[in-house]
């Protein structure tokens, strides 16, 4: 599969990611059908099916329930294989989200998250944000954290999963990374995608499907052929779909991929990031 720079993180990651909601957490997820969390001898089997198709992307949170542990047994000897992204912020108990954006919080999650994962870096560590104003989350110190682990090395690319195109913009001058939604459905953060892809940001799509409301893999395609996007997020348990979406975005992609890549090559300089 091919793969595109990460903005100017220096990664390179696969136009298909695999999300793993659905490998830990069934309980206050928006899909339109319930769903059996997997047994590890599916996830071994999905894993392995990502691996012959080319995607390098896996992405978890702690808020996905059991995902990151799970994950993490699930990777063992395999680390060099994967880009792995996770994010702090949220915590799920089981029936409702937490949200702590300090800068304790912060540290203590991303440590959660290595022991879990069972790895010392993390590739992608995104802030998961809950709608509220980005200026705050900010300011309770959280992405500031998350620097002082990239500066360490424990973390290579930081930024924001957000709510909605206003808090990404506000993001965009202090992340590495942003993770936006876009679906056939809904497109209100294509501009701040563009805007971001011009500025030399990665861009992680979510909710491609609309969350399962639309499994046509030809709508998958056409979000990743979109300016700025670096790689679309599919949560799918199934092998058989898992290939259908990278088929459709392998045949799709590969000439307008070229063109973005020449595009950001033409990027000289990225504007400065706020200091945090």
């Amino acid at each position: 599969m091919l793969k595109r720079p990460l903005g100017t993180t220096g990664l390179e990651v696969s136009v298909l990611g695999l999300g793993t909601v659905k490998f830990g957490r069934n309980a206050q997820v928006k899909y339109p059908r319930p769903f059996e969390l997997p047994s590890d001898g599916q996830i071994a089997d999905l894993l392995a099916a990502a691996r012959r198709l080319g995607i390098n992307l896996l992405d978890t949170a702690p808020a996905y329930g059991c995902s990151e542990q799970r994950l993490g047994e699930a990777i063992v000897g395999q680390r060099d294989e994967w880009l792995l992204c996770t994010k702090t912020g949220e915590q799920f108990d089981g029936s409702r989200s937490c949200y702590d954006f300090g800068e304790d919080a912060t540290l203590r999650s991303v440590a959660e998250s290595l022991r879990r994962l069972r790895t010392d870096t993390l590739d992608i560590v995104l802030v998961h944000a809950d709608g509220r104003d980005f200026r705050n989350i900010e300011a309770a110190g959280a992405l500031r954290a998350l620097r002082r682990l990239q500066r360490q090395g424990v973390v290579r690319a930081v930024g924001l999963s957000g709510k909605d195109a206003k808090d990404g913009e506000a993001a965009l001058p202090c992340a590495d990374v942003l993770m936006c939604t876009l679906n056939a459905r809904q497109r209100r953060e294509a501009p701040l995608v563009a805007h971001a892809g011009a500025a030399g940001v990665g861009v992680l799509v979510k909710k491609p499907m609309a969350s399962g409301a639309d499994c046509n893999p030809g709508a998958l395609a056409s979000v990743a052929r979109l300016p700025g996007v670096t790689s679309v997020l599919t949560g799918t348990l199934s092998t058989t779909h898992l290939a259908a979406n990278a088929a459709a975005i392998d045949s799709s992609s590969r000439a307008p991929a070229a063109a973005a890549q020449m595009a950001r090559k033409s990027v000289l300089k990225r504007p400065r990031r706020r200091a945090i």
